[in-house]
């Protein structure tokens, strides 16, 4: 029992203590996931604003585009981009395509268009699925060598006492659980996000079709381009 305190009392169980005392591999791995988790919340945040900018541009190509408005209007951000290559594939016309060729034509202009900035929106996106998918695999690494070094502190002490094996052994676990706390937001945010994207993407797709078919027919805006 007089052994017994000190050594409890050599201990800190606290997350900055279980971090300090463990051992360089272990600490190394828990640096890692710090890090990973950093980058994921860097990510999650950046794309919650871009996002958020795309899903206020979508709604404004789609009153413009139903409404037949000015495409003078849509000049700038997704878009704007969009538009502009579909204007442009339509102002590069062949007099012997049909109406409906023209349309593909200028549709597809416009999908690749759309594809870029779709490209864009998913950047980062892939380091979320990635540290969702291996950071608690990370984190058992971790926790599997910690538990070795337990063992092994085991072995040279001939004790097998709950004082001597609980610090090793908290340590360890404490890796696997930084890992889960890395890839439980990373999963939850990459699905999120992938939906958020997917509704955009949907949203100009819908509309690429009425504007295609408006580009194709609209004999007026074809003069005045050509004049220009």
């Amino acid at each position: 029992m007089e052994n017994s305190a000190p050594i409890a009392a050599a201990h800190d169980l606290s997350f900055v203590g279980l971090f300090l005392q463990a051992d360089p591999i272990v600490k190394g791995v828990m640096l890692l996931l710090v890090v990973a988790s950093i980058a994921c919340w860097t990510v999650v945040f950046e794309k919650i604003v871009r996002l958020a900018a795309a899903k206020r541009q979508a709604k404004a190509f789609e009153a413009l585009v139903r409404s037949g408005g000015n495409l003078d209007g849509a000049q700038t951000g997704i878009s704007g981009r969009v538009v502009q290559a579909g204007v442009e594939a339509w102002r590069d016309q062949d007099p012997s395509e049909t109406r409906a060729e023209r349309r593909d034509r200028i549709e597809r202009a416009m999908r690749a268009a759309l594809g870029l900035e779709v490209k864009r929106m998913q950047g980062g996106l892939a380091l979320l699925a990635t540290s969702g998918s291996t950071a608690p695999f990370i984190g058992l690494f971790g926790t599997v060598w910690g538990i070795m070094n337990s063992f092994s502190s085991i072995a040279k002490s001939q004790d097998t006492s709950l004082a001597v094996v609980a610090p090793g052994i908290a340590e360890a676990l404490f890796a696997t659980a930084i890992g889960l706390v890395v890839a439980i937001p990373a999963v939850m945010a990459y699905n999120k996000l992938t939906g958020d994207v997917a509704r955009i993407q949907s949203a100009f797709v819908s509309c690429i079709g009425v504007l295609g078919n408006r580009l194709a027919r609209d004999r007026g805006v074809q003069r005045r381009a050509a004049a220009e």
